[in-house]
């Protein structure tokens, strides 16, 4: 009797190890307990019910193993039975939810859902074997994916050169690609718009391009590497977020104070350094609000110091992400045409709006 349990368990992994190589996944998953129902039910595109499946799965080996330390005829045991009995019935569902999704997948009639329930080595083994069981989502997806195009973008020395190869992010049973072949280089006084919708990835792309999430790339900056010179790369790129990262309680010039301190070189003289501050006070229209608290500020004022927050170490690249969100229609452009100003200075301005109409005539590329 154990021997027979011993080969039925190992047909049902080596027939889920096959099972998982058709759907893309690793085959080794099925070696691993839990794991291998959780793979199993992405499989079955029954993401949902993965967890669900798992939680109970585990739940009902846990109370197995209590029962295991336990007199049969105690309380406990009969308590730990019917919380047993309680928990196999949803397991049982998911079970046939997962068994369904599977003959979804591979284009089987639902009469297979029987033999999952009562052999599952059975259709593990026929459908992991089987040339003629083939996950037919999986087959339509590997059909649409492109060949790279194996294009590379060359800039000067004073370019922003982009090469995004892709950017993969993975999970314990898939991966999804967010970017993908992209080339590109901006020079020196432009500014361009990155336009999409929501989900279409740009802030995943300025990510990758500022090296705070690196995808496999090349981002070449002037002459240096961001990526293999980040620590030094970093002060030369200005990354305005779409919220505000400033407290309230501090005044205007504190604020530029506290970013001078963080961003500049540590052997710049105090007199030096404070020219600097009132400097970029002025250039943003703020050198009269310097005594003023950030919570008294109106929306373009606070937009306008998170900007000079960034300008005050003068970096190459400014990178903005939704500088406009909630200003007016007049504030905002003239937001923008203090950017504008930036980008003649000879810096490159990369700006996400979702309303490019109002200002789109100070824009040199559109992404």
């Amino acid at each position: 009797m154990l021997i027979a349990e011993l080969v039925v368990r190992l047909l049902i992994v080596i027939g889920t190890w096959k099972l998982f190589e058709k759907c893309g996944k690793k085959g080794w998953l099925a070696l691993i307990p839990l794991a291998n129902e959780y793979v199993l039910a992405v499989c079955a595109r029954r993401e949902k019910e993965a967890k669900k499946l798992v939680v109970t799965k585990g739940l009902m080996q846990a109370i197995t193993i209590v029962q295991v330390f336990q007199d049969e005829e105690s309380n406990g045991y009969l308590v730990s039975s019917l919380v047993l009995l309680i928990v196999i019935v949803p397991y049982l569902v998911y079970c046939v939810r997962v068994y369904l999704g599977l003959c979804e997948v591979f284009g089987q009639k639902k009469r297979w859902l029987w033999l999952w329930i009562v052999a599952e080595f059975v259709p593990l083994l026929v459908w992991g074997f089987g040339k003629k069981y083939q996950p037919v989502a999986v087959e339509e997806i590997h059909e649409q994916a492109a060949e790279l195009s194996g294009i590379k973008s060359d800039g000067t020395d004073s370019d922003l050169t982009i090469n995004i190869e892709d950017r993969v992010v993975r999970s314990f049973t898939k991966k999804k690609t967010l970017l993908r072949d992209i080339h590109m280089n901006i020079q020196p006084g432009h500014m361009v718009l990155l336009l999409g919708g929501s989900g279409a990835g740009k802030t995943t792309f300025l990510n990758a391009v500022t090296g705070y999430e690196k995808a496999n790339a090349t981002i070449e900056l002037g002459s240096g590497d961001v990526y293999r010179d980040y620590k030094s790369m970093k002060y030369d790129i200005g990354f305005v977020p779409q919220q505000d990262l400033m407290r309230g309680s501090d005044t205007v010039y504190r604020t530029i104070a506290d970013a001078a301190a963080l961003r500049l070189p540590t052997e710049i003289k105090s007199a030096e350094r404070k020219k600097l501050i009132n400097d970029t006070l002025d250039i943003f229209g703020l050198g009269m609000l310097g005594s003023s608290l950030v919570d008294k500020l109106s929306g373009g004022q606070r937009k306008r110091l998170s900007i000079a927050m960034e300008f005050i170490s003068d970096p190459k690249l400014f990178i903005l992400d939704e500088p406009d969100s909630g200003l007016d229609g007049v504030v905002a452009r003239g937001l923008f045409e203090k950017l504008r100003d930036i980008a003649d200075s000879g810096k490159i301005v990369i700006v996400i709006t979702h309303t490019p109409d109002r200002v789109i005539d100070l824009f040199d590329d559109v992404i």
